[in-house]
């Protein structure tokens, strides 16, 4: 009893930081921010901080990482029956919904993260590879459905929908896109409409 106890109370203080450091990286960037600053913000001490999270970095790479994970989760579980464009219209919006949402802390990740090692890269590679398999079922389904043209490679498909993903990601934390979704959009209907068979691109 005592150790559960304890356990929820460990678990209750990790949320606090990482609530407390979203809105702090979001107020002061990731370099304004400080770890005293999120400590007082979380009402603990900084020592307790680095207890949980080691250094400012890592408390980056875990304030939003796992809050996009739950994010990612519920999207991917609630894209409902094709057509396999209106599915990823969802999904993508979706996702840069929530990174619009704190755009400052967003795009810090977003740069820390394109160079994460260790742990965190495995964890962000992992994410990627769950996002992927899901939309290379979706591809398959919709192959089934007869959407799309017999033959083609749902894997790699669902890898072209990432790079057209990430390069509308990149272009908006480098703040040439401020609604960089359409972008996405358009790319995967002029994609897509390669891959439809000949009678379904003539009814377009």
């Amino acid at each position: 009893m005592f150790n559960q106890t304890r356990n929820a109370q460990k678990q209750a203080t990790g949320i606090a930081v990482l609530d407390a450091a979203r809105e702090e990286f979001e107020r002061a960037g990731f370099e304004g921010a400080n770890l005293r600053a999120i400590a007082t913000r979380a009402g603990v001490s900084a020592g307790t901080v680095l207890h949980h999270f080691g250094d400012k970095r890592e408390l980056l790479h875990a304030a939003l990482f796992h809050d996009l994970d739950t994010t990612l989760e519920k999207l991917l579980g609630e894209l409902g029956p094709g057509p396999l464009e209106a599915q990823l219209k969802k999904l993508t919006r979706g996702v840069f919904r929530y990174y619009q949402r704190r755009p400052a802390l967003s795009r810090a990740l977003l740069k820390e993260s394109l160079f994460a090692d260790g742990v965190w890269a495995k964890r962000f590679s992992a994410q990627v590879g769950r996002s992927h398999a899901v939309v290379a079922r979706l591809t398959a389904e919709a192959m089934e459905r007869g959407e799309l043209g017999a033959g083609i490679n749902a894997p790699l498909f669902a890898a072209a929908y990432f790079s057209f993903f990430y390069f509308a990601l990149i272009s908006w934390v480098q703040g040439a896109y401020a609604n960089p979704a359409p972008l996405v959009e358009r790319l995967v209907t002029q994609h897509l409409e390669g891959l439809r068979p000949a009678q379904g691109r003539k009814n377009r």
